[in-house]
């Protein structure tokens, strides 16, 4: 059922894949790539949510509700992107325990991310918020597939943490000098992930 009701689509960096206040007619996943949840203002600022690297899938809670959706969905990188439709999952959800169990799981951990998000960015310096906005790409729950290996420019990490391109090198470098993560061309190896979860929590 699934095989024969899912598609998966291959997007550039930039694109929009699905938009604020339209219907949540699929469950969304991210085979490769990387894609940002966020909402945006009538003047284009914007707000990051979260970051989705690979192995992420997010969405059900408005498609278990079948409201509209309450943020943009955009990829940060080139992304092949897999969509579920909204009757598929629903399917799964009345038939199959496991699956069941998974999206509970998955709301359940998803909660735990935005609360985190909205503590870092009100009580944390900005350090710590980068941080924290690299850690979250390697909860084990919602992102199973992170390696220690993030195929990741500095200005797509501005993105997530809602932080300027300057401000983002001086705290990458800040974190490497403490050798919590080493920085290349567009990749940031973590080389203790431990510490890099633990940075800036004395804040709190």
């Amino acid at each position: 059922m699934v095989l024969a009701s899912a598609y998966a689509e291959r997007l550039e960096g930039g694109a929009w894949i699905a938009r604020r206040q339209e219907p949540s007619d699929y469950w969304i996943g991210v085979h490769s790539g990387l894609i940002k949840l966020a909402i945006y203002n009538a003047s284009g600022r914007s707000c990051t949510l979260s970051g989705v690297p690979p192995g992420g899938w997010f969405g059900e809670g408005s498609v278990i509700k079948r409201e509209l959706r309450k943020y943009d969905v955009a990829a940060i990188q080139p992304s092949l992107v897999m969509f579920v439709p909204s009757e598929t999952f629903h399917a799964l959800l009345e038939s199959s325990l496991p699956f069941t169990g998974f999206v509970i799981r998955q709301l359940n951990n998803r909660m735990g991310e935005f609360i985190a998000s909205i503590q870092n960015s009100r009580l944390l310096d900005v350090d710590a918020r980068v941080a924290q906005s690299l850690a979250q790409l390697f909860n084990p729950d919602l992102y199973p597939d992170t390696g220690r290996t993030l195929a990741i420019s500095q200005e797509e990490v501005g993105l997530l943490a809602g932080v300027s391109r300057q401000r983002i090198n001086q705290a990458l470098q800040n974190l490497e000098r403490l050798q919590i993560l080493r920085l290349s061309y567009n990749q940031i190896d973590v080389l203790d992930l431990e510490r890099l979860c633990a940075f800036g929590q004395e804040q709190i």
